[in-house]
């Protein structure tokens, strides 16, 4: 769904949704002429990490100089936790057991090989961004993290921002995280960007732990004047929006959600208090379907973070309704819309873009969901 220089993508459309989210993300990397500052929380597809060596392979128009890339990734999945063993009467000492994350490695190897700066994370917490500023100009952020299953087997979304502006706010970030003020490193508590208006949609742009989305969010709920729906993979009573969404539903607001069947059934949850405050709550939970190709796939999670107000305005990015996302781990939540808008042109552009993201939850919890109970 595109809007001007605004675009949305909802997948995987092996599982139905509208969008192959792995070619959305390789051809956003495949567009970079200059400098690519990826960040994100895990790296396992091969097509997504081929099409970040090519990057580094191709020259600058006019220049003989080639596009720069830095990548930062969460430690955790480039480490191994059980013993390794290797061979060395080898030449070269060969793994005899590949072991977990052997996909991680493999590209994190190629990656390194090919001269690109690449840092895994400072945090002691979640290092959870999913973000790539490009050129300068582009921004793609969303809840997609670059793996084979995130792409293939759970439900997620992607947004593509084309403007300085945006990309400024995701570059200053950027420069913060390779300096490793994040997380529990944070140094200081940096003002919130500026918000901004691309093709007469309203945005802004939140950081955790600086930021604290998880106040921004509730502060957006509280605006709704209809409904509130939402899909999150996370959803924790730590969190003060399950007590946002527990008053709505006191003043009969429809609040409609979409959860991970996993993650739902959890003591810490706020599943049932939401649920028992009067929301309509489905879960969504690993099973195989039958894909728009006639063959059977596997789906994984229910993995977005995705929030709709009064079909008009949609909250998106890495954010779980979680404490610890907002005070610990390294997060972004992008706002598109505001519900104070009285342009027209402005209004219409909010809801059409609302109106793809509803539809795709819509068949989410209609062809996946199960009623909670």
């Amino acid at each position: 769904m595109k809007i001007g220089s605004v675009e949305m993508y909802m997948g995987p459309s092996l599982l139905g949704a509208p969008d192959d989210l792995e070619k959305t993300i390789v051809e956003f990397i495949d567009g970079a002429e200059k400098k690519l500052d990826i960040a994100v929380q895990e790296l396992d597809s091969w097509e997504i990490g081929k099409a970040i060596i090519r990057a580094r392979r191709r020259k600058i128009p006019g220049r003989t100089a080639r596009v720069r890339v830095n990548l930062v990734l969460e430690a955790d999945y480039l480490t191994e936790h059980r013993t390794v063993h290797f061979d060395l009467d080898c030449e070269s000492a060969r793994l005899k057991r590949a072991g977990e994350h052997k996909d991680n490695r493999a590209i994190h190897d190629a990656i390194l090989r090919s001269a690109i700066y690449v840092r895994s994370d400072f945090n002691p917490s979640i290092f959870h961004q999913k973000f790539i500023v490009r050129d300068g100009t582009s921004v793609l952020t969303g809840s997609t993290n670059f793996t084979n299953t995130g792409t293939h087997n759970n439900l997620n979304h992607v947004i593509i921002v084309h403007d300085k502006k945006v990309a400024k706010i995701y570059s200053k970030e950027f420069k913060e995280i390779r300096q490793g003020h994040f997380g529990k490193l944070n140094e200081g508590h940096d003002p919130a960007p500026p918000d901004v208006v691309v093709s007469d949609i309203p945005i802004r742009i939140l950081f955790a732990p600086d930021h604290n989305p998880e106040m921004e969010i509730m502060k957006q709920m509280i605006k709704a004047k209809r409904r509130v729906d939402f899909a999150i993979f996370t959803f924790a009573q730590s969190s003060g929006i399950d007590d946002v969404m527990i008053k709505l539903a006191s003043t009969k607001m429809l609040i409609r959600g979409a959860l991970d069947g996993m993650m739902a059934n959890q003591k810490w949850a706020a599943s049932r208090t939401v649920h028992n405050a009067g929301a309509k709550l489905f879960k969504v939970s690993s099973q195989t379907v039958v894909g728009p190709n006639g063959k059977k796939h596997k789906l994984g999670k229910l993995h977005h973070k995705l929030m709709i107000l009064d079909q008009q305005v949609i909250i998106a990015g890495s954010f779980n309704y979680t404490g610890p996302a907002t005070r610990l781990n390294d997060e972004n939540i992008i706002i598109l819309g505001d519900l104070e808008s009285t342009d027209k042109a402005s209004i219409k552009a909010q809801k059409a873009l609302a109106k793809f993201a509803l539809a795709e939850l819509n068949r989410i919890i209609e062809d996946h969901g199960k009623r909670l109970k």
